[in-house]
């Protein structure tokens, strides 16, 4: 049921999300520190933007495919772009990241850190499946507790939104990678 409402609802959600970047303070991304780039759908006018000037060359998708179709650039025309995509598909409102996702994610993100280039972590609105992504991946670097690795990204980017389920599993991901657990 939720992922239908989900779809029911992604339209007029992602109308309030242009809204509020050209209404309120919102930004569309914001930089979380020299890798991670923490936003809303990269749609694709914003392609040499993110490309040419944020040097991003990894794009991890928290999407699932009929969010993107239309708006977004596909796998293929991201590589055409130089770019690598990681498609770890979530249901939008309700969903939260599996454990396996939250360590492929971070292991690409760590890879690119490697070769000094930027990923753009994203899902509708830059501010629950993505920010659960991109707080794992504050977690893993830098041993944060999740509730540290919120409050640093919403020190960056005010509007994220981890809702409680997705808090238990960066919890669970910090237990894994912080505390010696054993990895899923």
């Amino acid at each position: 049921m939720s992922g239908a409402l989900a779809r029911l609802l992604f339209y007029p959600t992602l109308a309030y999300n242009v809204v509020m970047e050209k209404v309120s303070l919102r930004r569309w991304f914001d930089r979380v520190d020299q890798t991670i780039i923490l936003g809303a759908l990269p749609f694709r006018s914003m392609t040499d933007e993110l490309v040419q000037k944020e040097h991003v060359r990894g794009v991890i998708t928290m999407n699932e495919e009929y969010e993107t179709k239309y708006f977004c650039n596909s796998a293929e025309e991201w590589s055409a772009a130089g770019v690598e995509q990681l498609r770890l598909s979530t249901v939008d409102l309700t969903g939260v990241p599996s454990m396996e996702n939250l360590h492929r994610g971070v292991e690409f993100a760590l890879k690119h850190r490697q070769n000094g280039t930027s990923v753009y972590v994203h899902c509708k609105a830059g501010r629950s499946r993505s920010a659960t992504l991109a707080a794992a991946y504050l977690i893993r670097l830098h041993s944060m507790s999740p509730e540290e690795a919120c409050q640093t990204l919403a020190s960056v980017r005010p509007h994220i939104l981890v809702r409680s389920a997705q808090l238990e599993m960066l919890r669970g991901y910090h237990q894994q990678v912080c505390e010696g657990g054993v990895k899923n």
